[in-house]
């Protein structure tokens, strides 16, 4: 019996594998169909995808559709809607900052987390520029870099690979109001 058991159980343990294998809900398709979901999202919301900012220092301004694609990272969109003092860039690694945000999903019924206000959620989340940390996602980072100035405001399109490991491991993608202030 045990040799029959030897046998047959690596065997079964062999199949099991090749039949979950195949179901076809690879990681891959699942980028692919996060893909076809962004899009659709981008879609819907009228969404006019730029290459480059709009070079507010030259009389070029921010329309609410307008979205620009973040060069080196697929299906990341970022847009400024507020812009703060412009004088010097001063959010760059290192800087402490207090972050308020509010994160949504991209489907019809979206959950919405808020934390924009002490009312909403206690305190703001507290990172370090360039220190990625449980409380923060690499896509922050990226965002606050490109608002540039305390005070800024903009929304971002983050797809799961750069979001958190949990919205990777579940390939989820969301979008997030972000508003970066220094830590005193």
């Amino acid at each position: 019996m045990k040799d029959l058991l030897r046998t047959i159980l690596p065997c079964a343990t062999l199949c099991l594998m090749l039949f979950c294998g195949c179901s076809g809900n690879t990681y891959s398709k699942q980028i692919r169909e996060e893909k076809k979901l962004i899009n659709s999202y981008i879609q819907k919301q009228g969404i006019r995808v730029l290459n480059e900012a709009p070079d507010v220092a030259h009389g070029q301004h921010w329309n609410e559709k307008d979205y620009v694609a973040v060069e080196g990272y697929d299906n990341f969109y970022y847009h400024l809607t507020t812009a703060a003092d412009t004088t010097a860039a001063d959010l760059t690694n290192g800087t402490r900052i207090n972050l308020r945000y509010r994160k949504y999903g991209l489907t019809a019924y979206a959950d919405t987390v808020n934390c924009w206000t002490t009312d909403d959620q206690g305190d703001p989340v507290q990172i370090t520029l360039g220190t990625l940390g449980n409380n923060s996602c690499s896509a922050w980072h990226i965002a606050i870099r490109k608002m540039g100035h305390s005070g800024a405001e903009c929304r971002i399109i983050c797809p799961s690979t750069i979001g958190f490991t949990e919205d990777n491991a579940t390939v989820t993608p969301y979008v997030y109001d972000l508003k970066a202030t220094r830590r005193r």
